[in-house]
């Protein structure tokens, strides 16, 4: 399987009791990781057997990155540029918040922009289907999933998107075969939502998520999940809608949590898994990916617990 992230970088996590702006904080601990939403799928499709490859930007002289997804066993198709790397930074507070600052990427003066659409072409030769995954660099236009998509369907193979809300509305049109936003990037892309949290809340939460998919799969997308964190997720197909509830487990780190859902989603579709079968499967890595420190990380083991801890999923 093919997994597509133009805005590749490095994750800098940092472990401290409490993180109080514009003060001097120390912290326990601080690890830095390859990240990017494609590496946190790239990682989770690892831990279900899965062996993908990862096409992205990399710094030409800075060779960190490519060193650090050649270590977790990543099979990586660089695309250079010679900027200076992305870098993320990771907040995580000991009482359980969440704060996460990501880099903007390379400029376009720093990296041919026209190469990158060319590169996915030719690595999608031969591969199963191909997951689009992440924010776009500047000099990449929002409609370059679409092309994604538009190249994946010329070769007969599925096209599975999770993307920030302007990319997601221009692939919209290309009719996708998932896409997996959370309901703060859904409710930006449908009504301009401009504010985003790790976890959402709300007692209208869940009929948010049901009209944000069904609109979604309006738009285009052959089906829409919309995911709530610990609280479910939505899907919508030709068949209906569905309220699929979450799994209560110990969270250690939510970050990736939705990545580890579209691969987990996506090794039960290609091992021909119907459509709710698929996203609760997915829902179940997520529930083992988030009880790991490091993102998209997760003990396989944990997988099938979590799939027996899922409520029934509600037709709506």
């Amino acid at each position: 399987m093919l997994v597509v992230t133009p805005n590749t970088c490095i994750d800098v996590t940092t472990w401290l009791t409490t993180l109080a702006p514009g003060t001097v904080s120390r912290s326990s601990r601080t690890v830095s990781t390859a990240g990017g939403k494609g590496v946190n799928v790239c990682r989770s499709l690892r831990a279900l057997g899965r062996a993908p490859r990862l096409v992205g930007l990399s710094p030409a002289d800075d060779p960190r990155l490519e060193q650090l997804l050649a270590a977790e066993g990543t099979r990586f198709a660089p695309v250079p540029h010679r900027g200076q790397g992305r870098i993320a930074m990771i907040f995580l507070e000991d009482g359980g918040r969440v704060t996460v600052v990501n880099g903007r990427g390379p400029e376009p003066e720093d990296w041919d922009p026209s190469s990158f659409l060319p590169r996915v072409r030719a690595e999608l030769e031969g591969a199963p289907a191909v997951a689009c995954s992440g924010s776009l660099p500047p000099g990449l236009p929002d409609t370059t999933y679409a092309e994604v998509v538009t190249a994946a369907h010329e070769r007969g193979i599925e096209a599975w998107v999770d993307a920030a809300p302007a990319v997601l509305a221009a692939t919209l049109p290309s009719g996708p075969d998932l896409v997996s936003p959370n309901v703060g990037e859904a409710e930006a892309l449908l009504h301009g939502r401009t504010d985003e949290h790790v976890e959402e809340s709300g007692d209208d939460l869940l009929d948010r998520c049901l009209e944000a998919s069904r609109e979604l799969h309006a738009r285009g997308a052959r089906r829409a999940v919309v995911t709530a964190g610990s609280h479910g997720a939505a899907l919508t197909t030709a068949d209906g809608t569905w309220w699929l509830g979450a799994a209560r487990v110990p969270v250690a780190n939510p970050i990736g949590a939705g990545d580890s859902f579209l691969a987990g989603t996506s090794a039960a579709l290609l091992d021909g898994a119907g459509d709710v079968e698929a996203v609760r499967h997915g829902m179940a890595v997520a529930a083992a990916a988030v009880q790991h420190e490091q993102g998209g990380m997760l003990d396989a083991a944990l997988v099938g617990p979590a799939l027996l801890a899922l409520p029934e999923a509600v037709l709506a």
